[in-house]
């Protein structure tokens, strides 16, 4: 089972894990609401087009030659986002990969619709190809109606003892032991826990007509 504290990072460690020695990109990107203007749909596809490349023995033709036409271009333009969705189908349309989009949420609306239509069309044209997302409740029909069938939900909210276990291994790790009492870890161990209860995480799988992470 995932938690919800950092579900990304198990899933990310397990997939590099998983595809250790078979040539399999694994690429992730945690979208954070601080940075939200600079991570549009564009630098996100961007970076995990990057992330897959960076792994790769040789890079496809069809990816350097696209460069080298945007070198070209007046002021050497960066790669446009279609031309990138275009790169990204080139690497996964004929062999496994993974991507992790962590915190979907925290996207912008407008470069969140841009982003899963982006997916959308990597996913229509590469069956190996397996994504996770999470995000919070309120745009699971989003991403739904932009992944269209390619959709697995699952919703995860953290039970009170998970709460419980996390804040103990944090304040374990407290670099300022001196400034905590017995009286204070108890009020947290209290309080914290009743705020969040009705806290959820919705966790969204898919990939092409099938869910499953390794074959």
């Amino acid at each position: 089972m995932l938690t919800y504290y950092n579900d990304s990072s198990l899933v990310v460690d397990w997939l590099c894990d998983h595809s250790r020695g078979q040539s399999t990109p694994v690429a992730c990107f945690y979208f954070d609401f601080e940075s939200r203007k600079e991570q549009s749909a564009t630098s996100v596809l961007g970076s995990l087009l990057r992330q897959m490349v960076s792994g790769m023995e040789s890079i496809p033709e069809e990816i350097s030659g696209a460069f080298h036409e945007q070198k070209r271009v007046i002021g050497g333009r960066g790669a446009q986002r279609a031309d990138i969705v275009k790169m990204i189908q080139a690497i996964t349309s004929s062999q496994r990969a993974f991507v992790c989009i962590d915190a979907v949420d925290e996207c912008g609306a407008v470069q969140r619709v841009e982003l899963l239509d982006s997916l959308k069309d990597i996913l229509d044209k590469s069956p190996y190809t397996r994504m996770f997302l999470t995000g919070r409740p309120h745009i699971r029909a989003e991403v739904e109606r932009g992944l269209s069938q390619h959709v697995v939900n699952v919703s995860i909210s953290p039970t009170k003892d998970d709460v419980i276990s996390y804040l103990r291994t944090r304040l374990g790790k407290d670099e300022t032991p001196d400034a905590m009492d017995r009286w204070l870890e108890a009020e947290i161990l209290k309080k914290i826990p009743k705020n969040i209860s009705e806290m959820c995480v919705g966790q969204w799988w898919w990939g092409s007509h099938n869910a499953s992470l390794i074959r």
